[in-house]
């Protein structure tokens, strides 16, 4: 019987019949698990560490937007208006 590496929770799978590189998941806390070697059989969780790279690129992006005092720069178009105001 395998046990998840995250939750300990028993994973009902042969381990005569799972092969190298084979994803399991939890039953438990859902987490996928690769199979790195089969004997012993070794569980590893595949981590989304890819998914947090593009999250990390997305708000990197959005940065910048904004100066480096972290404010939003004013647009020309607004200071243009501003001065036709000013005219009036």
């Amino acid at each position: 019987m395998l046990r998840c590496p995250e939750c300990s929770a028993e994973i009902d799978v042969d381990e005569d019949e799972v092969e190298e590189g084979e994803i399991l998941s939890c039953p438990e806390c859902e987490t996928e698990l690769e199979v790195s070697q089969t004997h012993p059989v070794a569980l590893n969780p595949i981590s989304d560490d890819d998914e947090d790279e593009e999250e990390d690129e997305v708000e990197e992006e959005d940065d910048e937007d904004f100066d480096e005092d972290g404010d939003m720069p004013e647009e020309e178009d607004d200071e243009e208006e501003d001065e036709d105001d000013e005219d009036e």
